[in-house]
C-alpha cells in the first residue's frame, strides 16, 4: 500500500512540475512573440498555483523551493561572470558615492511609510530595506532579454546592485539581531562574522581569481559544468551559513573566475539559468495570497510610484556622473525600477518575528508591482523620456518663436508711432510756423 501511495506521489509529482515546466514554456514564447520579458506572467503564473489561487500545487511545491533557490545562485553567479575582480573594486571605487545616493533615496520612502503607520521604528528599519534593495536576479534577466549587457551604462547599474548585495551582508545581521531584540554583543558578533566573511572571499577572489580559474579549467564541458556548479552551490550554502547572502556569495564566485573558464561556463549555465530563474518567479507567486493584497494595495502602489519614481533618479544622476549619454541614463534609471528577492527576504523575517501583521502583505503587494513594473520601465524609460522631452523642446521652441515674432511686431510698432511721432511734431512745428507767419 505504502509503494502504491509513494507512485501515486512521485506521479503526481512528474505531472505537476511538468505542467509548470511546460506553461512556463508557452509563457516565455507568447512574451517573446511580443518582445517582452517574460518576468511578469511567470509571477502572475505563480500566483494562479499559489495559496488562495485557481489551482494550488500540493507535491511538488518543496522541490519548486530549492528550485528558485538554485535559480537566484544562477543568477548571480552569471551575473558574476560578466565582470573580472579588477572590475568590481574599480566600480566600486567609482560608483561608491552612487551606492549612497541610492540608499538614502530608496530607503527613506520605506521608513517614512512604516512611521505614518506606526508600525514603530523596527518596522521601519524592515521596510526600509524592502524599499532600498532592487532585484539583483530580475535585473539580470531584463538585461539578457534586452540585450544590453555590453551597454556602457550596464556597467553603472551593476555597480549600484554590487553594491546593494554587499550592504546586505551589513544590513541583514543587523535587522535580524533588531527582530530577535538580542543585545549590542550578540548583535556586533553576529555583525562581525558576516562582514568578515564576505571580506574574506572577496580578498580570496581578487587576489587568488587566477588560481581558481586554473582549477576549475577544463576542455570537458561536462566537468567544467559540475565543477562550477558544485563550487558556486558550496560558497553559496557556506555563506548563508555564516549570516551572509547566498546571492553575494554566489555573485563572488563568479566575478572569481575568468577568462576562457568564464566564457565556457557562462555557455554551459546559460540554460540551467533559464530554468530556474523562471521557476524562482513562480515560486515568489506561490506565496502570495491573492485574497491578502487589497487591503493594503493603496499604499503599496503609493510606496511604488515614489520609489520607482527615485530609482529612476538614482541611475540617471549616477549614469550621469560615469560621463553616459542622456538615452544611457534613461535607461539605467528604468533598469533599477524593479525589486525582488530581497525584498521578500527581508520581509519574511519581519513575519515571522511577528512584529506587525501587515507588514508582509503589504511588501508582497509592492514588491508584485514593482518587479512587474521593472520590465516595463526598463524598456519604455528611455523612449518616453526622449518623447516627453522632444515635446517639451519644441513647446519651448514654438514660445520663443512666438515670443520673437511678437518682439518684431512690437518693434515695427514702436517704429510707426516713432514715425507718426515725427510727423506730429513735424505738423506742428508747420502750425506754429503757420500761426507766427500769419501774425
Amino acid at each position: 500500500m505504502s509503494a502504491q501511495t509513494s507512485a501515486h506521489s512521485s506521479a503526481v509529482f512528474l505531472i505537476e512540475f511538468g505542467a509548470i515546466i511546460l506553461g512556463l514554456g508557452l509563457l516565455g514564447r507568447f512574451a517573446g512573440r511580443f518582445q517582452l520579458s517574460p518576468i511578469p506572467l511567470y509571477l502572475l503564473a505563480g500566483l494562479a498555483f499559489g495559496e488562495g489561487g485557481l489551482l494550488p500545487l500540493g507535491t511538488s511545491e518543496e522541490f519548486v523551493a530549492i528550485g528558485a533557490e538554485i535559480g537566484v545562485i544562477l543568477l548571480l553567479l552569471m551575473l558574476g561572470l560578466e565582470y573580472t575582480a579588477s572590475d568590481l573594486v574599480s566600480n566600486l571605487k567609482t560608483q561608491y558615492p552612487a551606492g549612497l545616493v541610492d540608499a538614502a533615496l530608496n530607503a527613506l520612502p520605506g521608513a517614512t511609510m512604516a512611521l505614518l503607520l506606526g508600525w514603530g521604528p523596527v518596522a521601519a528599519v524592515v521596510l526600509a530595506g524592502v524599499t532600498w534593495i532592487s532585484s539583483s536576479g530580475v535585473i539580470a534577466k531584463v538585461l539578457g532579454d534586452l540585450g544590453r549587457l555590453g551597454n556602457r551604462e550596464t556597467p553603472v547599474v551593476l555597480s549600484i546592485l554590487v553594491l546593494e548585495d554587499l550592504s546586505m551582508a551589513v544590513y541583514l545581521p543587523i535587522v535580524t539581531a533588531l527582530l530577535a531584540g538580542v543585545g549590542l554583543a550578540a548583535g556586533s558578533a553576529t555583525l562581525a562574522i558576516a562582514l568578515g566573511t564576505a571580506g574574506v572571499v572577496l580578498l580570496v577572489a581578487v587576489r587568488y581569481g587566477r588560481h581558481i580559474s586554473r582549477f576549475v579549467s577544463s576542455d570537458d564541458p561536462e566537468k567544467l559544468l559540475l565543477v562550477v556548479l558544485g563550487v558556486t552551490l558550496v560558497v553559496a550554502g557556506l555563506a548563508q551559513q555564516l549570516q551572509v547572502s547566498a546571492a553575494v556569495g554566489a555573485f563572488l564566485v563568479g566575478i572569481a573566475l575568468s577568462g576562457e573558464v568564464a566564457e565556457g561556463a557562462h555557455s554551459l549555465l546559460a540554460p540551467l539559468r533559464d530554468l530556474f530563474a523562471a521557476v524562482f518567479f513562480v515560486f515568489f507567486g506561490l506565496h502570495t495570497d491573492p485574497a491578502s493584497i487589497p487591503p493594503v494595495l493603496l499604499p503599496a502602489l503609493l510606496l511604488a510610484v515614489v520609489t520607482a519614481a527615485t530609482k529612476i533618479a538614482t541611475g540617471y544622476w549616477a549614469a550621469r556622473r560615469a560621463g553616459v549619454s542622456v538615452k544611457g541614463r534613461w535607461r539605467a534609471g528604468g533598469t533599477l525600477v524593479a525589486r525582488g528577492e530581497f525584498s521578500i527576504v527581508i520581509a519574511g523575517l519581519a513575519v515571522t518575528a511577528g512584529i506587525e501583521p501587515s507588514l508582509g502583505p503589504l511588501a508582497t503587494a509592492y514588491v508584485l508591482i514593482l518587479v512587474i513594473a521593472g520590465p516595463l520601465t526598463a524598456r519604455w524609460t528611455e523612449p518616453v523620456a526622449m518623447w516627453v522631452t522632444e515635446r517639451l523642446q519644441r513647446a519651448a521652441a514654438g514660445g520663443t518663436a512666438a515670443a520673437d515674432r511678437g518682439d518684431g511686431q512690437g518693434e515695427r510698432e514702436g517704429q510707426s508711432d516713432g514715425l507718426l511721432g515725427s510727423a506730429g511734431a513735424a505738423h506742428e512745428a508747420l502750425d506754429g510756423q503757420d500761426v507766427a507767419d500769419r501774425a
